[in-house]
């Protein structure tokens, strides 16, 4: 056989953890009632520029969300594999879409590498696939790789991020949250109060973000940089609601592993998941009887997205240098730049409705049309805020307000720095428009904040 080619047991592996911490999010999401609460109950949803079209679909919500757990499943057992994947990066993206409020590092994580698993033979063994074929395939070491690149970049992109003014030389935005974590049992009161714990976790954060993908590429450093993984993302965990993503970080991280471990894990899950056991015996069968084919799996096209696919990744998280001003400050390029837990802000948003003729106004409450959590997000964030003015004006022309003009007051405090103005007062917000264009209506940071 073609070195090359290798065993495709770490992507079985990957496969059936992916599905079922999938299945577990998505239980999670409707245990808690948050279909309702974040899609179902507001009046108002904030939408993705060029994504507007998607829109949450009333009580036919729960529908998606039934759809992404089947598919989770059939993604697991590898059942239909091709179509299921498909199936599951089409509907979380869609839930991912429907508000731009939900909007966290994961959820991006876990369409990106849904994304690229459509494109990948993560069915060629120990699926049901597999079993109902009668085929056993070998598959390129690249189509292992490509998922180890992928969560490379995560990592080490955060770690560039972390290297600036606020995070090493200020310790912020860890200073004000650590601080609250007086609760937790023995480290509340005794650490997490001391700064210099919180300028050790910047620093150690920085290194981690940095060195790990490097820790695990290498075969003597994999164990301990596993079990700093397992650490690392267990303590944040219990320091920071970030729900799935610590428990993704770590099994994604099996799949630096070499072939004797993974199945040994695939041999845990047989213990663990009975239901999965004839599955295993099968597909360990035909392992043992068949010649071992090169995967016909992948071709030129699927390639060719793929490697499409890697430059986005690793252009997106700099587009922020096409803008000026302080990233931190106006956000513009923030998102989808693996830029995780770097800022504390706080904002105060007040609109004005006006009538360009007589001059007469009138204030907003925002909790008439806002969750809290929605008012929150809306009041830091520039394209909330635009998007936000516009719904405003709508509402009130389709009232029969005339001559409608939306201005508004907004104030930001940005990790720990004294609240400052944040949106120019004088421009008519109703008479902007959304795109990829330098928002010149944000008053310019103030400050400097020094770093990538």
């Amino acid at each position: 056989m073609n070195k090359k080619y290798v065993d495709s047991v770490s992507l079985a592996v990957f496969r059936i953890s992916f599905g079922i911490l999938m299945l577990l999010s998505m239980i999670r999401f409707w245990y808690n009632g948050w279909i309702k609460t974040l899609y179902i109950d507001p009046e108002f949803h904030f939408s993705y520029y060029g994504f507007g079209w998607i829109k949450v679909l009333g009580d036919y919500t729960y529908i998606i969300f039934i759809i992404c757990s089947l598919a989770s499943i059939l993604v697991a057992v590898g059942y239909k594999y091709r179509y299921s994947i498909i199936v599951f990066f089409l509907s979380f993206t869609y839930i991912e879409l429907m508000d731009k409020t939900t909007y966290l590092n994961h959820y991006y994580f876990i369409s990106s590498i849904s994304f690229l698993m459509c494109f990948l033979p993560l069915n060629a063994n120990y699926s049901l696939d597999s079993i109902f074929t009668k085929k056993y395939y070998k598959v390129p070491r690249w189509t292992i790789d490509s998922i180890k690149l992928l969560i490379c970049i995560v990592y080490f992109y955060a770690g560039i991020a972390k290297i600036n003014s606020d995070w090493l030389l200020n310790a912020m935005p860890l200073s004000i949250w650590l601080p609250s974590k007086y609760d937790l049992p023995i480290i509340g009161e005794n650490l997490m109060q001391k700064q210099w714990v919180h300028y050790f976790m910047s620093w150690a954060g920085m290194f981690y973000d940095l060195m790990i993908p490097f820790l695990l590429l290498i075969k003597r450093t994999r164990i301990v940089a596993f079990l700093l993984v397992v650490f690392f993302h267990l303590f944040t965990a219990v320091l920071f609601p970030i729900g799935m993503f610590p428990y993704i970080m770590i099994v994604g991280s099996l799949i630096f592993f070499d072939d004797n471990t993974q199945h040994k894990i695939l041999n845990i899950y047989r213990k663990i998941y009975r239901y999965f056991i004839k599955i295993f015996d099968i597909s360990i069968t035909h392992l043992k009887k068949r010649t071992q084919i090169k995967s016909p799996l992948i071709n030129k096209y699927n390639l060719i997205i793929i490697g499409f696919f890697f430059l986005l990744q690793l252009i997106i998280p700099f587009r922020y240098f096409f803008y000026p001003g302080e990233l931190f400050w106006n956000e513009q390029g923030y998102r989808f730049s693996w830029r995780v837990m770097l800022i504390e802000k706080r904002g105060y948003s007040n609109f004005k409705v006006v009538d360009s003729i007589s001059k007469k106004y009138f204030y907003v409450q925002n909790d008439d049309f806002l969750t809290s959590y929605q008012e929150k997000q809306m009041s830091f964030q520039p394209d909330f805020i635009l998007e936000y003015a516009h719904f405003l004006g709508d509402h009130f022309t389709s009232q029969g307000h005339k001559n409608v003009q939306i201005f508004v007051d907004s104030h930001v405090a940005l990790n720990g720095r004294s609240s400052q103005r944040f949106i120019d007062p004088a421009v008519d917000l109703y008479n902007e428009k959304e795109s990829f264009k330098h928002k010149n209506w944000i008053i310019p940071f103030n400050d400097e904040i020094k770093g990538f």
